[in-house]
């Protein structure tokens, strides 16, 4: 356990550390955790404890693109209490997270380019503390992971994934996720790349695929998009069969595939 000092107004001192106990969680589920606090020598009134969820986005603004960082849920677990000298305490937590939280770790792996923490915000003698930014891991849903496998399966190499900020239809999000795939297997001569982002809900989940789709020999290379709804009580198959859906309706020229 590793503690952390805040130093307060007057230059007074606690000891901060924040647990998680599901270091790892997927979207809809609770997450969970304990803010221990150690005092200095002094009483103190902690005005209030809140947990907060965040993201690095990519934003862009015309020529330039900068990263920033947005809260994407914050909830209180805990009102003012008063902080005995010397004493000890500890402030369990449950939060949900949100059903559009991003993926941010597959099959155990960080994915690269991700970045999701969690920040402790402390209130205390009239000063705010936000704290360190401990690294949260953010699993696919079932219905998320059969679709990444038949990309894997189809021969789509992973590339890298992001956060663009903006809002899609149907989320409510500040920012949605691009999962980016090479082209492969016979998808290779239709697409340079794809694009995956996923708007999950509590029954259901939209895919939206955005390709860079190859030129022919009189028409030159663009993008084509496809979106698609898949039920999480739907067989396993029903998303693979989808996805080979859209990636086909994508992939046609001139009537064609």
């Amino acid at each position: 356990m590793v503690f952390r000092k805040l130093m307060a107004a007057f230059g007074a001192g606690v000891e901060v550390d924040t647990v998680l106990s599901t270091p790892t969680v997927r979207p809809g589920e609770p997450l969970r955790g304990v803010v221990n606090f150690k005092s200095g020598g002094s009483d103190y009134k902690v005005d209030g404890i809140t947990i907060d969820l965040t993201a690095v986005v990519e934003v862009e603004s015309g020529d330039n693109e900068y990263k920033t960082t947005y809260s994407f849920l914050r909830q209180q677990v805990a009102g003012s209490f008063q902080l005995a000298a010397g004493a000890a305490h500890a402030q369990p937590f449950e939060i949900p997270v949100p059903w559009e939280t991003p993926i941010s770790a597959i099959g155990g792996h960080p994915l690269h380019g991700m970045r999701l923490g969690v920040q402790t915000e402390l209130a205390l003698a009239g000063a705010l503390d936000k704290g360190d930014l401990d690294p949260l891991h953010v699993a696919p849903l079932p219905a998320q992971e059969h679709v990444i496998g038949a990309l894997d399966r189809m021969g789509f190499r992973f590339k890298k994934a992001d956060l663009e900020r903006g809002t899609l239809y149907g989320s409510t999000m500040p920012f949605f996720q691009e999962i980016e795939y090479y082209a492969g297997g016979q998808w290779r001569g239709h697409f340079n790349e794809l694009e995956l982002t996923f708007i999950a809900g509590p029954t259901q989940m939209d895919v939206i695929l955005e390709a860079d789709k190859r030129g022919g020999f009189l028409s030159s290379s663009h993008d084509s998009y496809n979106r698609f709804t898949v039920r999480y009580g739907d067989n396993p198959g029903a998303a693979e069969q989808a996805l080979q859906a859209g990636l086909e309706q994508m992939a046609r020229r001139r009537g064609w595939f």
